[in-house]
This record gives structure tokens, sequence and C-alpha cells, in this order.
């Protein structure tokens, strides 16, 4: 039978050569006690004496080289932490902004980072970037323009008296639930007092009304802004309004194809850059004007006093509601737009018109350009 070859591990050879070294024992006599061959010995311990005076040689070095290791090893854990801290950072920022602009930020050919790690990044669905939206179909569309109509004469309907209105008196073999999906969509919903009306979004905080009991004497005083529905041919437009409460006098508008809180924060920094910081700006409670890029917008850069309406009180901002009322009625659904840029001409033309030729009674039959620039108290500029 064919002999195991035996393996020595380096501390059992040192200890073999250090005795060797002590010439206690005479190499067979090694040999013996170890059960080794002499020229095994004899080669072992040549090979100690030849590099014993690398063991001194070496020692600086190989402390220096443990030091400069360690601290390498220290250097790259003190990165690690600051990678995972800023990685958390930027997801806690990128929150703010929409899912759109977060889908837009993906690099699908990045070399180093795959889509499935720059979507953790970006706190997005991975699934979405291949989704596409379907277009809204002339059902829709016709139902919609219905309810947003039947809002405005009976803003006191809820989802089921629409329905019933829509199937009843219209003719309409609608389900229910897709009256409810487009009443959501349009932002709709009824006046009076529904449970649980004080709980605020998920995350989101909800401001006291200010304006009960106050009596507004000077432009620049309170503000109010609202987004509303706009139909159009093929889908439909948002449209977001600010306006001065003493003089009725649109500061600032814009329209939009997405409800997005980035955009209404812009809307709000364009009306204070043109007419400087009210003492107030009063809204209602949607997602948009709850959100963080929204309240940082008004309270920390513009330092103004945030308002809400009580949810599902339309006629706590009535002044534009009654514009969005007058919008309607005396343009987009006298000449409804075909597309994005008529509908921005045609707003522009109807804002200065109601700015500089509409003439109130509530402002003694003078017109609201000329009760806000001769009324108006400058206050100090947004930091």
């Amino acid at each position: 039978m064919k002999q195991k070859r035996r393996k020595f591990n380096p501390e059992f050879k040192t200890k073999v050569v250090l005795e060797a070294l002590s010439e206690r024992l005479t190499l067979t006599e090694l040999a013996q006690k170890y059960e080794l061959h002499p020229n095994q010995i004899t080669l072992w311990k040549r090979e100690f004496l030849d590099r014993a005076s690398e063991v001194f040689s070496k020692s600086d070095k190989t402390q220096k080289a443990e030091q400069d290791s360690k601290q390498e090893t220290e250097e790259l854990y003190k990165t690690i932490g600051q990678l995972k801290v800023e990685v958390d950072w930027l997801k806690k920022k990128l929150v703010v902004k929409t899912l759109s602009e977060r889908r837009s930020m993906i690099e699908k050919e990045h070399p180093k980072i795959s889509l499935n790690r720059q979507c953790e990044l970006l706190s997005i669905h991975r699934s979405g970037l291949y989704y596409q939206p379907r277009r809204s179909t002339k059902l829709n569309r016709e139902l919609m323009r219905l309810v947003d109509e039947q809002y405005l004469l009976k803003p006191y309907y809820g989802v089921y008296r629409m329905w019933e209105w829509l199937v009843k008196d219209k003719g309409y073999k609608v389900n229910i639930k897709r009256v409810r999906r487009l009443c959501r969509l349009m932002g709709l919903e009824a006046i009076g007092p529904k449970p649980n009306t004080s709980k605020p979004a998920p995350g989101h905080k909800v401001y006291p009304y200010l304006l009960r009991g106050l009596t507004i004497q000077r432009c620049n005083q309170v503000w109010a802004t609202d987004i509303t529905y706009v139909p159009m041919a093929q889908g439909f437009m948002y449209l977001m309004a600010v306006i001065d409460l003493k003089s009725r006098y649109v500061l600032n508008w814009s329209v939009s194809n997405t409800m997005d809180a980035t955009w209404c924060a812009e809307v709000f920094r364009e009306a204070v850059s043109m007419h400087g910081a009210p003492e107030i700006l009063n809204t209602d409670q949607g997602s948009q004007f709850t959100s963080e890029v929204f309240t940082t917008a008004v309270i920390k850069e513009a330092k103004v006093k945030l308002s809400m309406d009580g949810r599902g009180r339309a006629i706590d901002n009535v002044f534009i509601e009654r514009l969005w009322r007058s919008v309607k009625y005396e343009y987009i659904y006298y000449r409804p737009p075909v597309d994005g840029i008529e509908l921005y001409q045609g707003l522009k033309n109807w804002f200065n018109d109601y700015n500089t030729t509409r003439r109130h009674k509530s402002l003694n039959g003078e017109v609201p350009a000329t009760v806000y620039y001769s009324q108006k108290v400058q206050a100090p500029e947004a930091a």
C-alpha cells in the first residue's frame, strides 16, 4: 500500500528547527523523535537561517504596511458610511419630486449602475418605466364635461347624486365606480361635512383656516389659490390661479397637463416675484397644497402664513370658486379650446379682460387692476 505523504505546518517546522538550533539532541535523535528524515531537518534549518535576517529587515515595513492597511480600511468604511448617508438623504429629497421627474432621471444605458439600482435610488418601481398611459375615451371626456358643468351649478352633489343625475336625467348607462373615479381625477368633492374631515394626507400637515372673522382691508393682505379641471377636445388640462381677495385681481395663472406640487409652487413663486409676498395665502386641503414642496415655498421661502379651508367647504374659498364659474361659462364652455396652445391664448385674453375691463359691483364699479395697483401695500420681498 502506498504511504500517504505527510504535510507539516509552519508551527511544527519552527519547533523542530529551534530544537535543532539548541543542539541538545543529535540530528539522528531529532529525526527519531519527530519521525523525520535527517535530511529534512537539515533542509529546514538551512532555510530558516538563510531567511532569518528578513524577519528584522521586514519588521518595520510589515508594521508600516499593516498600519497603512488599517488606515485604508478605516477610510473605506468611512466612505461607505458617508455614501449610505448621502443615498438616504437623496431618497428623502427625491420624494418631493414628481414621479415623472424621477422617471426622467433614469439612464437605461448607464455602464455601471443597473436599472434595478437606479430605480431603487430614485424610489420608483421598475415596471413603471414601461407603462404607457391610455388616452381618455370619448365617453369619459363627455362625462367629465357634464359632471364639471353640473358641479358648478350644484357643488353639493356627491358621487351618488351625480351618478343618479347622469343615469336618470341624462340617460347614460354608467357604473357609479366610473363616476367616482372621474370625480377624483377632476378633484371634485361635494360641499358639506364628512367623517374624518380633519385627517390629513399621509405625511402632510394641514394648516388652520385663518380667514374666519378676519376683515380684509388692503391689497396683498390675503391671497387665495386653487386648481380646476379644464375639458379639452382630447383629454383635459388643469388650471391654477392666484387671486388677491381685496381687489379680485388675478395675480398669476398657469395651465398644466399634470396636477403636481412642483407646478403649484412655481406658480406661487412667480406671483410673489411679480407682486411681492402677501401676509396670508388661503388654499384648500388638496395634496398639492399640503405637500412639503409647496408649504416650503410659502412658509419658509416667502415667509407667508398658510391658511387652509375645511375639507368639503368650498365656501371658505368662495372668491376663486366664482372665478372658476366665470372663466368656464364665459370662455371654456362657450368656445372649447382644441389644444393647449389655443387654451393658453384664450385664457390669456380672458384674464387680461377680467383684470383690466371687467367691472365688479363689490368694487363699486371699478376693475380689479385699478383697485389693486391703487391700494396695494408692498409687503417685504420673499427671502
